[in-house]
């Protein structure tokens, strides 16, 4: 049995969980306080938010899952969605009680302020459910100081300083996510060297097989789908990881292999492009002297 449902409006959230709508267009949620659910004796749900959710899970209480992938989350992991997207939870279709918190806004609370030209910058919007953010103790306590300066302001009567103060309020807990993911790619040091091999050896397979000229050049969105990542996510693990970002990692890679076949093959630099994968041999040319400093005849000359 499924159940599809759909939040258009903050106060339409706030009633399901039993919430006072204080701002029309944000609010900070204590779950524990809303009704218990069943979703009408759904197994599986989807939801659709039209606006920004952060929710800090508290308990297991049903499997969440976005897209193909199910969220991986424990106590004390934030989830983030961005307007549009759409979840599905799991559960045995018997009634639960949710618990955690959470922080919704709708993008019209945003327009004009500076979170507004910044907010697109917060890659974590877009990762993939098993690219959750886990907290440690102490980070739990700075979200939930960071909520509670969002809640104290919804409380006071709104004045030309509110939306303004709200919006900074949001923007520094955005801030502090960024700084607990950069600890998240330190602490998972070990997860994140393996994936940097296996899309290493992807990169290697790629250029012996025949995807270059079947697919053409490699795209990072091609390397994060192949590891079953979000191509925000592995953009930003890769830039961690080795100071480059994920395309001029690969473009790298790219140069490397040319260079090989420039100075080892007696075909044309043509022939070595459409091989490589370039739809246009001035593209190849153009991309070998930016990076090496010489054309591909040129380099062949200089060896």
């Amino acid at each position: 049995m499924e159940g599809t449902f759909r939040f258009e409006t903050i106060s339409s959230y706030n009633d399901l969980n039993n919430h006072k709508t204080l701002h029309p267009l944000v609010s900070v949620i204590d779950l524990s306080k809303a009704k218990p659910r069943s979703w009408g004796g759904a197994k599986t749900v989807r939801i659709r938010y039209d606006f920004y959710c952060i929710f800090l899970k508290e308990v297991n209480c049903g499997d969440l899952k976005y897209g193909r992938h199910y969220y991986d989350y424990q106590e004390g992991t934030l989830v983030f969605l961005a307007p549009g997207q759409v979840t599905e939870i799991e559960n045995s279709g018997e009634v639960y009680q949710p618990m955690g918190h959470a922080l919704v806004f709708h993008p019209d609370l945003i327009r004009g302020t500076a979170l507004a030209k910044a907010i697109d910058a917060y890659n974590f919007f877009s990762y993939q459910s098993n690219e959750a953010l886990h907290l440690s103790d102490r980070e739990r306590q700075i979200v939930m100081d960071c909520f509670s300066k969002i809640e104290f302001e919804l409380q006071q009567n709104v004045d030309k300083h509110s939306k303004k103060l709200i919006a900074s309020n949001i923007e520094l807990f955005l801030n502090y996510c960024e700084r607990f993911y950069d600890r998240q790619f330190i602490t998972r040091d070990n997860v994140n060297k393996g994936i940097l091999e296996k899309f290493e050896d992807l990169l290697n397979g790629y250029f012996s097989s025949d995807n270059p000229q079947l697919i053409g050049l490699p795209s990072v969105a091609y390397f994060a789908n192949e590891l079953h990542l979000s191509a925000n996510y592995f953009g930003d693990l890769i830039k961690k990881e080795t100071g480059q970002s994920a395309k001029e990692y690969v473009q790298s890679k790219i140069i490397e292999v040319a260079k090989n076949k420039v100075f080892e093959s007696d075909k044309t630099v043509n022939e070595i492009a459409f091989e490589m994968g370039f739809k246009y041999p001035q593209h190849f040319t153009r991309l070998f002297k930016q990076r090496v400093g010489h054309t591909p005849n040129e380099y062949r000359n200089l060896n």
